[in-house]
């Protein structure tokens, strides 16, 4: 299998595309804005020479990594002999579900149909398809050239064959596939959204403040990122969106978003992608200082 497509070139897609076209696969990235694509190419392009001033690729294999990928903003073009799909859109159901229907009817028959959803049933999305013992969660991690997880996730319709395929393939990649059965939230996030839940309403209760959350964790429990600034960085939304479809799955309030959660992704303060979350991200300062809002708790 060499030739991959990858839908949507956001930071996953974009990372995704980086990912496979360096280890030797030929890559479709298709948005259907030529400017999302313009962009993602030039992170594609920072992050490469990132690597190469590290001394971990040559010269060569970031021009033949950057030739690998083909920039494309017609789907059925995109798409036209992939012999892998990975879908890497917003977490959004309904926009996912739409996505796999028209992938379904375009791709080659043999084509495996894989989402990058971290929370979303497999199979209710290959349920929208007539293929959906093709179809398979490739759940990545971002920043997807540096995380070695990938959670591979089987529907209940997914045969073995074409989990063993994109496990291989995982390991080509030079990351770890875990595979996992299609419950709400899968394992990653099925564990550690409640976490970060917990800690926004330790916040929004008054028990400590965001410095002091993230200091409990990173100091006490060894976690390189506080659950405050990994929300940010994942995107308040995107969590938002994961608690919800952990809500809706289980039927359980224990799974009930944070108000403050509702109240801050209402507000637009997503995270780092917004300028400000729980933190307050300012262009070329490594200074961590929490929001305003929180500054006084």
């Amino acid at each position: 299998m060499k030739k991959i497509a990858v839908i949507g070139a956001g930071i996953m897609g974009n990372g995704i595309a980086h990912t496979f076209s360096q280890h030797g696969f030929s890559v479709s990235l298709v948005d259907l804005h030529a400017s999302q694509l313009e962009r993602a190419m030039n992170i594609i392009s920072k992050n490469l020479e990132r690597q190469l001033q590290k001394g971990t690729i040559s010269e060569e294999k970031k021009k033949q990594t950057l030739l690998l990928i083909k920039p494309q903003t017609d789907l059925n073009a995109g798409i036209a002999d992939a012999e892998l799909i990975i879908e890497a859109v917003s977490e959004n159901v309904e926009t996912k579900l739409n996505i796999f229907r028209e992938l379904d009817k375009l791709a080659l028959p043999q084509t495996i149909l894989a989402s990058n959803t971290s929370s979303i049933s497999i199979t209710r999305i290959g349920a929208a398809t007539a293929r959906p013992a093709q179809v398979i969660g490739m759940h990545f991690m971002n920043p997807v050239p540096v995380m070695k997880l990938v959670e591979v996730i089987n529907g209940f319709a997914t045969s073995a064959e074409v989990t063993g395929i994109i496990t291989e393939i995982v390991r080509h990649l030079e990351k770890v596939p875990c595979v996992v059965n299609d419950y709400p939230g899968f394992i990653a996030n099925r564990i550690l959204m409640p976490m970060i839940n917990e800690a926004i309403i330790s916040l929004q209760e008054g028990v400590a403040g965001v410095t002091e959350i993230d200091t409990v964790m990173k100091l006490g429990m060894a976690h390189p990122m506080g659950p405050l600034q990994l929300a940010d960085f994942i995107g308040l939304d995107i969590c938002l969106s994961i608690m919800r479809v952990l809500q809706e799955g289980f039927g359980n309030a224990k799974y009930a978003p944070s108000p403050l959660l509702v109240n801050i992704v209402n507000a637009g303060n997503l995270g780092v992608k917004s300028g400000e979350g729980f933190y307050k991200y300012s262009p070329g300062s490594k200074e961590l200082q929490p929001s305003e809002r929180f500054r006084t708790r």
